[in-house]
Order: structure tokens, then sequence, then C-alpha cells
């Protein structure tokens, strides 16, 4: 039994130098919570909230800058500031609680809204990235039905400054035959595609 007491004393120790440990290499940060004391003068004890821009308001001391640094390094300053108040110096104690952290979450990438009519396996909108070009959204909708005319596809623009639309006719069987490549253009956001119905004898 005395040997467990020993055992437990000895674990409460390790625990309190290890906290004690943590607490002097840790650099404070904005929205922690420092907990200071005067031993000479309990009235000035307090729990003070570090501002974002890293400095607390202490009697006697001012604005204080805290943040980046550790608590020794935030006694001292204290202890240095209101020591003229006092006939000896004064006993400076600081504790640190860590403020919560917000995870920041990722933006979502920008994307566009291109719609696709007609002759094509996935009709209805498509979201894509900014820069994508005719068959790389065309690729997205699911290609053509065999139905498709694929010489005469066309794609309608609307001008959002003029309100107009604009209207290109596209051969998308000789952009694959690498013929008429300028023609895969980069699209807008709000780009319809239309694919229509072959003709009979097309």
């Amino acid at each position: 039994m005395k040997h467990f007491k020993t055992w437990i004393i000895a674990t409460l120790v390790a625990l309190t130098a290890s906290v004690a440990f943590a607490q002097n290499e840790y650099r404070v940060r904005a929205g922690d919570t420092l907990v200071i004391e005067v031993l000479e003068d309990s009235g000035l004890n307090r729990s003070l909230e570090v501002l974002p821009d890293g400095r607390v308001n202490f009697p006697f001391a001012g604005n204080v800058a805290v943040s980046g640094r550790t608590v020794g390094q935030i006694e001292a300053s204290i202890k240095q500031a209101i020591a003229p108040n006092f006939t000896a110096e004064p006993n400076v104690f600081v504790s640190v609680q860590p403020g919560e952290r917000q995870t920041r979450t990722p933006a979502a990438p920008p994307t566009m809204e291109i719609f696709f009519l007609g002759e094509v396996n996935t009709p209805g909108m498509v979201e894509v990235e900014p820069g994508t070009r005719f068959l790389q959204a065309m690729a997205r909708s699911g290609g053509l039905t065999r139905f498709a005319a694929d010489k005469r596809i066309q794609l309608r623009r609307t001008i959002s400054s003029s309100g107009q639309t604009q209207l290109f006719e596209i051969n998308y069987r000789a952009i694959l035959d690498g013929a008429e490549v300028s023609n895969n253009v980069r699209l807008h956001d709000g780009d319809v595609i239309i694919v229509p119905e072959r003709r009979l004898f097309e």
C-alpha cells in the first residue's frame, strides 16, 4: 500500500511538471485567456482574453503585447510594468487557457453552368470549371445520341451587359477530325449547347 501511495504521488508530480513545461513552452495567441495573479495584491487578479491585436490590458501596466510570447516572458513584462507601485518586487503568475481554434472550410472552386439541349445522352445543366472548352463540356454531357446532327451543333451565348444573344454553329465531327480545331471554343457561364436531330439523308 505504501509503495502504491508513493507511485500515485510520483505520478501526480510528473503530470504537474509536464503541464508546467507545456505552459512554459506555449506561445500565446489571440483568443486565448490569460489568468493573471499578483501574490501581493489579490485585487489585481483577473482573467483576460487576448485581443485580436495580440494585447491585454492590465492595471498599472496598460496594454501589454502578449501574442507570440511565452508565459515566462509575459510574467516578466507585467512584473516590470507594475513594480513601481510596490515597495518590493511583486510576484506575478500567469497561466493560459487556449482559445478554440476555428478550422476554416476550404472555399469550393469556382464553376460555370453550361446547359445541353437536344440529342445528347445527358441533357440538362452541367457544372464545369472556368476555362473549359467545347469538347471537354461535350464529354461531360455523356456524348451525342445516334440521332445527333454532329455537323451543325449550336452554341447560344447571352451577353450579360447588353442582353443580346450570340449564335455559333459548330461542326463537332470536323473538330474531332482535326480540321476545325479553332471551333473548340472556350465556354462562358450560362452558355447553351443545342444538338439538333439529324435530317433524313444527313
